[in-house]
Parts: C-alpha cells; structure tokens; sequence
C-alpha cells in the first residue's frame, strides 16, 4: 500500500494480461488437435479446460516463465506430430545446438525432474526429431538444476496413447477416470472429482468438554 493506493488489482491484472498473452492457443471444438500440454497433465483437467473451463488466478511472476523465454532469440517455434488423423501439436522453450531446452520454476533444488516434465520433454525431442534435450528447473534465488534426457521410444508411446484416450472422450463427450496426485488440491476442478472443500471452523475445546460456560466453577 502506497499511501491510499492498493496495487494488488493492479499487479493481478497486470499478470493475468501476460499470461493470456502467452498462455497455450488451444480451440476447444478442434478436437483433431491436441496439445502436448494436455496429455502430460491429468487428462480430467485437461477435459473440463475445453469443456466446462474454469478460469484461474495467476499467482506469480514464475508461471510465465516458459511463456517469456519463447519470445527471445532462440525461442522455438510449435511443432505437429500426426498420429493417424490427429495432430499433437508441442513447442518447446528453446533449441540450442541441436539440444531441446525446457525451463521450469521451482521451489528448491531437486533430486530428480518432476514426471511430466519428462514425459513433455520426451515428447519434444520426437517432435522436432532430436535426441537430446534438458529440463531446468529454476528456483526464486536462481539456483539451477538440469537433468538431460536422450529420447525414449516406449515413453512416447504412452503420450500417443493419451492422445488417442482423450481424443475419443471428448469425442463421446465422456470424463476421463481420475489421475489422483498431489496436484489435485491445487486444482480448479477438485469439486468435481472430490468433494466439496469445506471452511474449517473454529471448535472451543473448553466447551465441548462442559469447561466454558457450564463448566466447574471453583
């Protein structure tokens, strides 16, 4: 606050604008075009995206990261990879020297890449036909950790195989099954797997033992 001035809309309105600048072009009718995006996360939210979508709010400056760094020189450009009639389109933060580079916020140093970093960025390398790629992740200090990848066949297989489940459910108008993680708290559509998220109240231990008001009095 600045003097009489709260800046909070401000700022959020502010990164919400960047972020729908840079966020995933994504047209809910094509069907026939899916988006690596969507199948490397659960596919339930990637379903309710298209179909019943709810909007988030943006919470930092670090979600936009890939976004911004496709826009600099050696930002890359997305790519189509044809399965039979569908097309899974990807793109990647950067290429340099032949390698696929991702970029990824994080809250600490890592020990191993988060899995579907990896499933992304396995993707990718079939994609834009590399072998080599690496994913670094990025804390708040700017630490760094890199881990690298030579492409694996089997691992694309299950991305292609998600391309053809999600394909058909939205073509039957049918959610997927759940993909329960740690993620799901965080998610806009919890309530529409789980239950609904209630309000913690407040208990006074006191009177529920008979120590409040109709407690011994001394």
């Amino acid at each position: 606050m600045m003097g009489d001035r709260d800046f909070r809309t401000t700022i959020q309105t502010a990164l919400s604008s960047i972020g729908k600048e840079l966020q995933l072009d994504i047209d809910p009718k094509n069907i026939q075009t899916i988006h690596l995006q969507e199948v490397v996360q659960c596919l339930r939210r990637s379903y309710f995206d298209r179909i019943d979508p709810v909007e988030i709010e943006r919470r930092g400056f670090n979600e936009l990261l890939s976004g911004l760094l496709r826009k600099l020189e050696y930002g890359s450009e997305s790519k189509e990879f044809e399965i039979d009639d569908i097309k899974l389109k990807g793109q990647t933060d950067m290429i340099v020297d032949d390698v696929i580079m991702l970029f990824r916020p994080a809250q600490g140093e890592l020990e191993n890449p988060i899995a579907n970093d990896v499933l992304y960025l396995n993707a990718c390398l079939w994609i834009y036909d590399k072998t080599e790629g690496i994913v670094v992740y990025i804390t708040g200090d700017r630490k760094e950790t890199t881990f690298s990848l030579t492409r694996n066949k089997k691992m694309f297989e299950e991305v292609i195989r998600r391309v053809r489940v999600l394909n058909n459910l939205l073509k039957e108008q049918k959610a997927p099954i759940l993909e329960p993680s740690v993620e799901c708290s965080e998610c806009q559509y919890y309530e529409k797997c789980f239950m609904k998220k209630k309000n913690s109240k407040h208990v006074d231990i006191g009177e529920m033992l008979g120590m409040g008001k109709f407690g011994n009095k001394g």
